[in-house]
Formats: structure tokens, C-alpha cells, sequence
């Protein structure tokens, strides 16, 4: 049994934005920056070893230990091609797991429990005591939402979290996380079924476990599957709603959100701090908008590489923009849509002052970025028409139309 490293805090109840926001912070506090990768690589090695040795005395069925034979091969060849992504997030590690020091908080949404244990981790288990990703906190949180039936609220999970740590490359470790999770709840089902004496005469308790076992099995072989997501490039000025629907592709679709405000906000965060009496720095110079561009491509690149269909939420005025992102999944070999999102003169006006309104700011300042944007967005070209939609977002059915666009052109569903 693992010893646990605990300062345990007082239970409490998360709702799911709350609690992505309380991992996502906690995650970014507790990181182990002076030690190197390999500690981390050998604790998933262990686990890994724990959990498929600890299964294997578990299983009776020669089906399912064929099943659990064939999860430990897939483990074994990710994690040696994951090596060198695993040795270099040695700043990223964690000395324990979040739910370590939050023993007895629950998820709840709109008043219901969803899980007594906030991310669902196993404490009485392998690994949540020693050295580990933060992505495999988050995999927990994924996996205990996906077994239960929420796809959305798992969808929601990892695009706030990976938006509030802006850790995309973490992506690229989700999957082998996910299987290991859900191998690690495949055990917890059958280790009830253990300690409750046997079946032979609770054969309610044995259909029950059997079932929650092979549910567990079922989702991590799903996470083993090759995927070729798209890459959706949401284009359009201030006020023409791509804001709106890019986010509610995260839980209708699935994709992962990337947002230009944000990463601006991020790279503005990370530069050097200047004298007192220095001009700041312009974070809407074109230096800064070249280096979002080029922030928003590379975490689009990882995102692809490690299966999640991304969608960018940026104004993209210039085909240089648009050109940069797209090669990310063309690159690839994967598919990409362009979306042109607009909506009337009258429209983009009525929804700048609104915001304005909303935000106590002068609707002239966000006018004059429309008048702007407008003047300075380049045509499509040829070439981009061949991957470009157009979204009327005054209609009453947007959203869906957008959806089945998507679902159309680059076949994902």
C-alpha cells in the first residue's frame, strides 16, 4: 500500500467548473520543478505493472485476461513512444495526487452527486501517493465521468482544464492515462467483489461487479483506438458569435478550444516585466498577435497529435494567420475547416454595444475595433474556399447547422 503524503483539507462540494479550476491551480502550486523525467517514467512503469499484476489474479474469465493482455502490450508500446515526453515533464510532476489533500469532497452538479470522490482517484490503490503527471489527475476526473455516462461534462472537464493550465502537451499523455485509470477501476470493481466473500450466494453482487468491470474494459479499449481528428478554424470580426459557438462545440462535438484571448493574455504573462517608468508592452502589436498565432498552432499540433479534435476561437483577418493553422492538420494528413462566422452590420453593432453595456466599457472602442478588423481581413482565397463554410449566426438554428456542417465535411461524429 502506498503511504500517503497528507494535509488533509476539510471535505467540501465541487461543482465541475469550481473543481477543474481547484485541480487546474492546484496542479500549477504543488509542481516538483527541480527534478528530472525519469522518476516519472518509472512510477507509470509501476503502476502499470501494479495494476495489470493485480487484475490478472482478479479475472477468472480467459476472455477478459486476453482483453487485459492486450490493453498491457498497447500500455507498454505507447509508454516507450511517450518516453521522452514523459522524461521532459519533469518540472510538470507532482509529488502525490490532488485528491490526496482533498479527501471526502464530492463532484456535484445541479444538485445531484455525480462522484462522492471529487476526480474519482483511487487513494486505497496504486500511484495516487507517489510521483506522477498531472494529466494523470486528470484522467481520473475523465475516466470516473465517462463510466457514468457523462460524455459532456468529461468534454467540459478537459477543455476548461487544459484552457486554465494552457498544459496542451499534456494531451499527448491522455490516452495511456485513460487506460490506466480505467484498468484501475476495472480492479476496484472486482476487488468488491472479493471482499464481500465470494459469489456464491450473491449472485446479484457478481452480475453487478462483472458488468461494472468489463464497462471500465470497454472504456479503455476505446481509448486505444487511432483517431484522425479535424482541425475546425472558427474566422470572424468582433461581435459575429464565433465565440459563442466554437465553446459549444466543446460539448456537442467534443473538440478542444483554443481561444486567441486567452493565450494572448497567457504570452503577455510571460514576458520579461520591464522598469518602472518602461511603456508596457503592447500585447495587440503585431509581435504579440504573431506569437499568439504561432501558440495557438503549436497547441493545435499537439491536440492532433495526440487524437483531440481542436477548434480555434481567433479573428484569423489574414490568410498568413489561416495558413499557419491550417498546415497543422494538413501536415498531418488530417482534415481542416475553415468557418466564416457572420452576421449583418446591424447585428455585429447591437451585440458590441451590448457587451460594452455589459462590461461598463464605451461601445465606441469596440466599434472601432469592428471598423478596424473589417479593414484589415483578408479575402479567402482559392485554395481556402475548398475548406470553408459560411455560418449565418442570426439564424434560429445556427447551432446545429454548424454542427452538421462540421459533421459533414470532415466526417466526425
Amino acid at each position: 500500500m502506498q503511504q500517503r503524503h497528507s494535509q488533509e483539507a476539510p471535505a467540501c462540494d465541487f461543482d465541475l467548473d469550481r473543481l477543474v479550476e481547484a485541480l487546474a491551480h492546484w496542479h500549477i502550486d504543488h509542481r516538483d520543478g527541480e527534478s528530472d523525467g525519469t522518476g516519472l517514467l518509472a512510477a507509470v512503469r509501476d503502476r502499470i505493472s501494479a495494476e495489470v499484476g493485480a487484475l490478472t489474479s482478479l479475472m477468472t474469465g480467459e476472455q477478459d485476461r486476453q482483453r487485459l493482455g492486450e490493453l498491457s502490450r498497447w500500455l507498454t508500446e505507447n509508454v516507450e513512444r511517450l518516453a521522452p515526453v514523459l522524461e521532459s515533464r519533469g518540472a510538470q510532476r507532482l509529488a502525490h495526487s490532488w485528491a490526496c489533500d482533498h479527501e471526502g469532497s464530492r463532484l456535484v452538479v445541479e444538485g445531484r452527486v455525480v462522484m462522492a470522490n471529487a476526480i474519482d482517484r483511487d487513494l486505497a490503490g496504486f500511484g495516487a501517493g507517489v510521483i506522477q503527471d498531472p494529466a494523470a489527475d486528470l484522467a481520473s476526473l475523465l475516466v470516473g465521468l465517462e463510466v457514468r455516462d457523462e460524455p459532456r461534462l468529461a468534454r467540459r472537464a478537459l477543455d476548461g482544464y487544459l484552457r486554465e493550465t494552457g498544459d496542451y502537451e499534456a494531451s499527448r499523455l491522455l490516452s495511456v492515462y485513460r487506460v490506466i485509470e480505467a484498468m484501475a477501476g476495472a480492479r476496484r470493481a472486482l476487488r468488491r467483489l472479493e471482499e464481500s466473500g465470494g459469489d456464491d450466494e450473491r449472485p446479484a453482487l457478481l452480475a453487478e461487479t462483472m458488468s461494472a468491470s468489463r464497462r471500465y474494459l470497454e472504456l479503455a479499449e476505446h481509448h486505444t483506438e487511432f483517431r484522425f481528428p479535424p482541425l475546425v478554424i472558427g474566422v470572424g470580426v468582433v461581435g459575429s458569435g464565433k465565440s459563442r459557438f466554437t465553446r459549444n462545440l466543446v460539448t456537442r462535438l467534443g473538440a478542444v478550444r483554443l481561444a486567441s484571448d486567452v493565450e494572448r493574455r497567457r504570452l503577455e504573462a510571460g514576458y520579461p516585466q520591464v522598469d518602472d517608468g518602461a511603456p508596457p508592452v503592447d500585447r495587440f502589436s503585431a509581435e504579440a498577435t504573431d506569437l499568439t498565432y504561432r501558440r495557438l498552432a503549436r497547441c493545435a499540433g499537439l491536440l492532433l497529435d495526440a487524437g483531440f479534435p481542436a477548434c480555434i476561437d481567433a479573428t484569423c483577418l489574414s490568410r498568413e494567420q489561416r495558413n499557419l493553422l491550417r498546415h497543422q492538420a494538413e501536415s498531418r494528413g488530417l482534415p481542416v475547416l475553415l468557418v466564416s462566422f457572420e452576421a449583418d452590420e446591424a447585428t455585429l453593432q447591437r451585440r458590441i454595444t451590448k457587451r460594452a453595456r455589459r462590461q461598463a466599457l464605451p461601445a465606441e472602442d469596440g466599434l472601432a475595433v469592428l471598423s478596424r478588423q473589417r479593414a484589415a481581413f483578408e479575402p479567402f482565397s482559392d485554395d481556402e474556399r475548398l475548406h470553408l463554410v459560411h455560418l449565418d449566426t442570426t439564424a434560429d438554428n445556427a447551432a446545429e447547422t454548424l454542427a452538421g456542417l462540421i459533421q459533414e465535411h470532415v466526417h466526425w461524429s
